[in-house]
């Protein structure tokens, strides 16, 4: 179904490791508002969305979030495969080092593994709108906490186009809520799609 492209969305190449950056980065990656939650998240939403504009958007946003998580496992790798073994003790990276080596593993900036519990797809067509814009807006935050803390500019112009496409996809969810509810009524508009409860029409 895709074809893959052996390029980042937007390349980058770090020229100075930063272990400390890559653990906050880290939970873009694994963490409870990361890439890989949204990818998943909106994947799987599309098989249940009634309506093929709106399940289009999210197959759409769904891949070019795996390209993020790309793109952050990327920056992440970058920051760290070049650590001496005073770095990574000095650093605090050691405790991350001791289980996964240089490897990506997903968890969030606390240490927390990646859990499924962390995105949610509920099969109806307005809450799950309403948790994709939500889910957006937590991880433009989570970029802009990390722009507070990394100053390294060729660290930040990536996080900064990172952060501007969750602006873009949270806008994107919005037009795609308000055409979802132009076609609800207001028999079925906080309960059930009328495709899947047909007394509702």
């Amino acid at each position: 179904m895709w074809n893959y492209e052996k390029r980042l969305q937007y390349p980058f190449h770090i020229k100075q490791c930063n272990p400390k950056a890559a653990q906050i980065i880290m939970s873009q990656y694994g963490g409870p508002d990361g890439e890989m939650m949204a990818s998943m998240r909106y994947l799987a939403q599309r098989y249940t969305m009634p309506y093929n504009e709106v399940a289009g958007l999210l197959t759409d946003i769904g891949t070019e979030e795996l390209a993020h998580m790309e793109m952050v496992c990327t920056l992440v790798y970058q920051l760290t495969k070049d650590l001496s073994e005073e770095e990574i003790v000095n650093s605090g990276y050691d405790k991350y080092y001791v289980d996964h080596t240089y490897a990506l593993w997903p968890m969030s900036a606390g240490g927390i593994p990646v859990n499924g519990c962390e995105f949610q797809s509920k099969g109806d067509c307005i809450t799950d709108l309403y948790e994709n814009m939500a889910a957006e807006q937590k991880a433009r935050t989570t970029y802009d906490n990390i722009l507070r803390l990394v100053k390294d500019p060729d660290i930040s112009q990536v996080i900064k186009f990172l952060r501007a496409r969750e602006i873009v996809h949270f806008q994107r969810f919005g037009e795609a809520l308000r055409r979802v509810q132009d076609k609800l009524n207001e028999k079925n508009f906080y309960a059930f799609n009328p495709e899947v409860c047909p007394e509702q029409k």
